[in-house]
């Protein structure tokens, strides 16, 4: 019986079969994935499984076998810092929620996510909530930062929960995808699922005055099926996006307006730093390439430690 995973609490997993029935289901000794993947969770949410039934009371079933992925993001694994974690599988899009105020978002947070999304070939849309909240200063920061993501292709959209405006949009951008909600806790997700499904009534917390950034709401990701059509898959509030897997040769294929100009630089293992001849340290000086963006870069380079390849 074909199945997808809803929620995964790491011994447990709710799933629902292709008629929509639910069910309770866990892996029975060890299980096996064919795929080259080392992970903390072995199943994540979004997967496609097989399952059959563990007694005739049909309370649980067991888990056979999990069918090949099309896609996959991972993140460091918050414990333990050598390990992958699958955050979610089989995503249409991905949409971060990020705040100008309380909390207040990086850009290399923002960048970080995005190199994610770009290594595992899934398309990313920026959400920048709490407009209500934003003054001058916050207005003009999102303009430049939308000015400057929408030029490398990204989506980016303003957004109020507190009033309302911009929702209908993004439900539409949300409709017949399933659709990855990541970002800080604090900058709404848990407000937004309860804007969309209010007979949820998901636990929401302010933000921690000590830090400025925001409390833990979601524990466990979790995949909702929308009433207009389409999934959303809610993730616990990162406070930071560690990347793994990456190398610092193979960073600057993950930022689109660099990509394109690399094959152009004098020398083929590049790193966009001290080198001469480099296209993308040209590009920067003439404009053409963002300057906040490149010091992204160079700042994300600078935390890759190669000696865990």
């Amino acid at each position: 019986m074909k199945a997808l995973i809803y929620k995964s609490t790491g011994s447990w997993y709710i799933v629902k079969n292709e008629a929509g029935k639910i069910y309770n289901a866990r892996i029975k000794g060890k299980f096996k994935i064919d795929e080259d993947i080392t992970s903390t969770n072995p199943i994540a949410v979004g997967d496609e499984v097989e399952m059959e039934m563990e007694n005739e009371t049909e309370d649980s079933v067991i888990i056979t076998e999990i069918y090949p992925r099309k896609n996959y993001i991972i993140r460091q694994s918050p414990a333990h810092k050598k390990q992958k974690h699958i955050v979610a599988s089989n995503i249409d899009q991905s949409l971060l929620f990020a705040t100008l105020k309380e909390p207040k978002t990086s850009s290399g947070f923002i960048d970080r996510f995005l190199i994610t999304c770009e290594a595992y070939h899934v398309p990313a849309i920026i959400v920048f909530n709490k407009a209500d909240l934003y003054k001058k200063k916050e207005q003009e920061k999102f303009e430049e930062w939308k000015k400057m993501y929408e030029a490398i292709g990204y989506h980016v959209q303003l957004l109020s929960l507190e009033t309302g405006a911009g929702v209908e949009e993004l439900k539409s951008l949300l409709k017949d995808k399933t659709t990855l909600l990541s970002g800080h806790s604090g900058v709404g997700k848990s407000t937004f699922i309860n804007t969309i499904f209010p007979q949820f009534e998901l636990k929401t917390q302010e933000v921690s005055g000590w830090s400025g950034k925001g409390l833990h709401t979601t524990t466990f990701a979790e995949m909702f099926d929308l009433s207009f059509g389409g999934k959303i898959i809610d993730t616990p509030g990162v406070r930071e996006f560690g990347l793994f897997d990456f190398t610092k040769q193979e960073l600057s294929h993950y930022f689109p307006e660099m990509k394109k100009l690399i094959h152009n630089c004098q020398f083929n293992n590049c790193l966009h730093t001290n080198e001469p001849g480099c296209a993308v340290k040209a590009a920067v000086e003439e404009g053409n390439v963002s300057v906040e963006r490149y010091i992204s870069y160079y700042n994300i380079l600078d935390t890759i430690d190669e000696k865990q390849y």
